[in-house]
């Protein structure tokens, strides 16, 4: 396993992270499963581990509890998130501060994100939404600074709205954000026009999750696949969108060098991009584990690759979580 430096924070973390949404409550998790992969990844390296309050209403933090309270190993760099009061996914420029990101309700949130994980202190606190239109608003700037003083965080961070990696740059200038959380895969390169070159003249951090595109960069899914109402993927997946995206997928096929597996692909082109700090795959089993782990060895992205991945851009507008 590969380390990189957390931003201006400096701890050394996996390049290869471990995202845990699909452990709060995705059709097909298994706690057991689920555990057995946490346990796997910290064995292989993986010290960098992604939650949320919203994932499962804390289970996918609960699941991290209960494998760290057996694992004598170092411990891991934890990052979890402050779900919106709201309860509403994307922020949007006219929601009002106090309906989302209350200092009290930042605060509560930490607190039972702690209590749930077990642990004293966050390594990284996140906003789990956001919009610029509150960036110079000195309320939740103190929120962030108070978490901060009295030790509950070490940093924090924002999650940023899906396919609006620009809406979040004004709050990276006040210096309080250590670290962003963007959407950055073969398919949403947007990222790299504006925020990348942000953050690494600020020295914040950068979280790449969905590396696979909710699932249809690992070239498992079919026109035929479908998923209960209750799974994100049903929203972000309609019939009309998932047979546009597999079309993408079949021509982004034909780019794949021979002996490599289209994750592996799709990890190792946002390993490529030196703002990254680390990608965060959402794994529930020890074998994905394995697999997207391995790819954690240091290999240079060729640049004739990176060329051809150029071509697979898709930049998106559609309102979606």
């Amino acid at each position: 396993m590969k380390y990189r430096p957390f931003g201006r924070v400096g701890t050394p973390v996996a390049e290869i992270g471990f995202g845990t949404w699909g452990m709060g409550g995705w059709s097909g998790s298994d706690d057991t499963a689920s555990r057995a992969a946490l346990r796997r990844g910290l064995e292989l390296g993986c010290n960098f581990l992604d939650t949320a309050r919203a994932y499962g209403d804390g289970h996918s933090e609960r699941l991290i509890r209960d494998v760290l309270s057996g694992w004598d190993g170092p411990a891991p760099f934890i990052a979890t998130k402050v779900p919106p009061k709201n309860g509403r996914w994307p922020a949007r420029p006219d929601y009002l501060l106090d309906d989302v990101f209350p200092a009290d309700h930042v605060r509560r949130a930490t607190e039972e994100s702690l209590e749930n994980l077990g642990i004293d202190r966050l390594d990284l606190q996140q906003f789990h939404v956001w919009t610029d239109a509150w960036a110079a608003d000195d309320r939740w700037q103190r929120a962030v600074a108070d978490l901060k003083a009295e030790g509950l965080v070490k940093a924090f961070g924002i999650s940023i709205n899906r396919w609006e990696p620009a809406n979040a740059i004004r709050a990276l200038q006040t210096g309080l954000i250590d670290a962003v959380q963007v959407v950055y895969n073969i398919f949403d390169q947007a990222p790299e026009d504006e925020l990348f070159p942000a953050c690494r003249e600020l020295g914040v951090a950068v979280i790449a999750r969905v590396p696979f595109d909710e699932g249809s960069l690992t070239g498992t899914m079919t026109a035929s696949d479908t998923w209960p109402a209750s799974d994100w993927r049903s929203l972000y997946f309609t019939p009309d969108k998932l047979r546009a995206t597999l079309a993408r997928v079949e021509r982004l096929q034909a780019d794949l060098p021979d002996g490599m597996a289209l994750p592996e692909l799709a990890l190792r082109f946002i390993l490529h991009h030196p703002a990254v700090t680390t990608v965060i795959p959402g794994m529930r089993k020890v074998g994905h584990v394995e697999r997207n782990l391995a790819a954690s060895d240091g290999r240079a992205f060729p640049p004739a690759l990176l060329d051809a991945m150029r071509r697979h851009r898709w930049d998106r507008d559609e309102v979606i979580p």
